[in-house]
């Protein structure tokens, strides 16, 4: 009985390690149908949202029934809240890619991104995608150490979005009202991206030393 009950929390994990390849696949098309006006690659990326939504939700309904049958208590205990957390994160990230598709899909078949800004967005892009194979990486590993490293990795993805955010407005800024909302919204949405895999990493923190990443001390 105890083995199966590990087995269930260990599945837990899995899924959410899971969460995290889809949602790295979902940025990359999403990044690739806004900067291309490539029509399918956001339409899969819309589509796809549905595989992500339903991990979710298989986690939220193992979550409570582990709680309803085991009672856990402690690291269990911890485990289970912070999966339901995580879960909750990287479904959001996954709207987020949603979001970016979509301004795709709406200006095609032109580019939302203007030639000049393009290689901020594939950057932030980019950036999106080493954030969460990271989140990916310290939960398949339970590596709190690491996972502190995530807030700072973020800082990037700060600094892109007020790049973008500068060149936006510049009095040399010549592309209307169109392209400025949907600029403003697509590095809005790489922003909040990346920071729902810090909190993933931060809950990953906790689930493992039951601290705060603020108040944990990584052995040296």
């Amino acid at each position: 009985m105890r083995d199966t009950y590990h087995e269930e929390l260990d599945a837990l994990s899995d899924r959410l390690v899971e969460m995290t390849r889809l949602a790295r696949h979902a940025i990359a098309r999403a990044t690739t149908a806004l900067l291309d006006a490539d029509l399918n690659a956001a339409q899969e990326v819309i589509s796809g949202d549905e595989a992500l939504n339903r991990l979710d939700d298989e986690i939220e309904r193992s979550a409570f029934d582990l709680m309803a049958r085991q009672q856990p208590v402690a690291q269990d205990l911890r485990s289970i809240i912070t999966a339901l957390h995580m879960g909750g994160d990287l479904e959001r990230m996954g709207d987020h890619a949603v979001h970016i598709a979509k301004i795709a899909r709406r200006r095609h078949p032109d580019s939302a991104i203007p030639a000049e800004l393009r290689s901020i967005v594939l950057e932030m892009g980019h950036q999106a995608e080493l954030l969460v194979i990271k989140a990916g990486e310290v939960v398949a590993e339970r590596d709190a150490d690491t996972a502190l490293e995530l807030d700072s990795d973020d800082d990037r993805m700060d600094r892109l979005r007020r790049k973008l955010l500068e060149r936006i407005l510049s009095p040399n800024w010549g592309h209307g009202v169109e392209a400025t909302m949907d600029v403003t919204l697509a590095g809005r949405f790489y922003e909040r991206f990346g920071d729902h895999a810090v909190h993933v990493a931060d809950n990953l923190v906790y689930m493992v030393t039951g601290e705060k990443p603020k108040d944990y001390e990584p052995e040296v």
